[in-house]
């Protein structure tokens, strides 16, 4: 995991720092004079070569010190901590629920192929795939803030605060997150279902006079999550990807807006930030998944 972390770094910073346009620019202005920009430039350390500037990147960033917002001149690691928690407990309870409910559908629908809930499943699940996260959530805001006035439409509200209210906060940008994983986790489970039933150590449980429940749960459940659980790693950084929407409709202070922020003004530090905490976050996912296939198909846990 390591390797692949620094090189998503190497590339990130290369990237950025080929990017058009000055920091100094977006620091003063595009009207402030070429000395004053060159001043800036130099204050920044941006005068010295891409190398230099990476290693004394990559050995601050490796003790937490990210360095500090072109913008605001603040702490990088101070607006992490603040707002990193906001993403995760997000994104975590979406997974979350995504597997519930995806697991659920692809399960149900995979013993009814073809039957009238497995057409409603696989309606969803293209739905789900095709509906854009931003349309989804002004839906969910013109339904249920504008129109009924159940739950707010923006703002966030700490747990420590008022906790009824920060689940209220949390309802609408949850449902928004959860509907195009759920759709995909439904989808792969009911193929995979589909073509573990067939095989033959499945009909011969069954033919043992196992109950049916037995049969899908302990013999062909436990095979088919192991696609399943490719996706889940995926859908991840799926969702902090949608996460930069979702949070900027909502007015939620997390990671995705932080990273908006930084990328409409320019703020090259915080954008490459973001970029190593998020593929920090996914590549930790996509490890878990590794150690869950061991404990789900021991096969590979004796390979």
């Amino acid at each position: 995991m390591a390797p692949l972390l620094l090189v998503l770094t190497i590339v990130s910073f290369l990237i950025l720092s080929a990017l058009p346009g000055s920091a100094a620019s977006a620091l003063l202005g595009e009207n402030a004079s070429p000395e004053a920009k060159a001043q800036a430039e130099k204050s920044l350390g941006l005068d010295k070569p891409v190398q230099v500037r990476y290693v004394n990147w990559l050995r601050d960033a490796v003790q937490g010190d990210f360095g500090r917002s072109y913008i605001n001149r603040q702490p990088i690691r101070t607006q992490l901590q603040d707002r990193l928690p906001v993403t995760i407990e997000l994104g975590v309870i979406a997974l979350i629920f995504a597997t519930i409910f995806g697991l659920s559908l692809g399960i149900l629908a995979s013993l009814r192929p073809r039957s009238i809930f497995d057409r409603f499943t696989m309606v969803i699940a293209v739905g789900g795939v095709a509906l854009p996260n931003f349309f989804l959530a002004m839906l969910l805001v013109l339904l249920f803030s504008v129109k009924l006035h159940w739950l707010p439409a923006t703002g966030w509200i700490a747990f420590s605060d008022d906790p009824l209210s920060h689940v209220r906060h949390l309802v609408l940008p949850i449902i928004a997150l959860l509907l195009a994983p759920t759709a995909v986790i439904a989808r792969m489970t009911r193929t995979s279902m589909i073509s573990v039933l067939s095989e033959d150590y499945v009909r011969t449980a069954r033919a043992k006079g196992l109950r049916h429940f037995t049969v899908v749960t302990r013999h062909a459940l436990r095979n088919a999550l192991i696609p399943t659980l490719t996706i889940l790693g995926l859908q991840l950084g799926s969702l902090l990807g949608g996460a930069i929407i979702v949070e900027s409709v909502f007015g939620l202070p997390g990671m995705g807006r932080l990273a908006l922020s930084a990328v409409t003004s320019k703020d090259i530090p915080t954008i490459q930030a973001v970029v190593v905490i998020v593929g920090a976050g996914v590549l930790c996912a996509n490890l878990l998944v590794d150690v869950l296939y061991a404990y789900v198909n021991p096969r590979i846990r004796y390979a």
